[in-house]
């Protein structure tokens, strides 16, 4: 089951810029540990879902996960070999733009190196370069 918004104002919406550093949500709120992002990028819907799974499946339903992002922006595509005009393509997927220093991911309920092990295997599946955060060292 992929994440998606249930209603939309506007169906299309433009690419806009990623700069910056995250002022929200750059601390950990819920968990004791979570993953944090070292760089500006995008995060899709899929990769959010392989994320949760493999958590899913690491902790055998032990511990609690809480995902702070969410895939609030559509992404367009036209199809392959399309000549260029005749207007923008149709929806694609759901993506979540990151800044760095969000924190994506929280877990609590574990112990701390079952968690890093998690978090490393979470972080093969997301396009952006990430960190292991505790409520400690943050």
């Amino acid at each position: 089951m992929l994440l998606m918004p249930r209603k939309v104002k506007f169906r299309k919406s433009q690419k806009g810029k990623l700069r910056g550093l995250a002022t929200l949500g750059h601390k950990l709120h819920f968990g004791e540990y979570g993953i944090k992002t070292l760089e500006n990028g995008i995060i899709r819907a899929n990769h959010m879902e392989a994320c949760r799974i493999v958590v899913a499946r690491k902790t055998k339903g032990a511990g609690k996960l809480w995902v702070n992002v969410f895939p609030w922006k559509p992404v367009s595509k036209k199809p392959a070999e399309t000549r260029m005009g005749k207007g923008k393509g149709d929806l694609d997927h759901w993506m979540c733009p990151v800044r760095r220093g969000k924190v994506i991911f929280e877990l609590s309920g574990v112990p701390e190196d079952f968690a890093k092990m998690i978090f490393r295997l979470v972080a093969f599946k997301l396009p952006v370069k990430c960190k292991f955060v505790t409520r400690s060292n943050l």
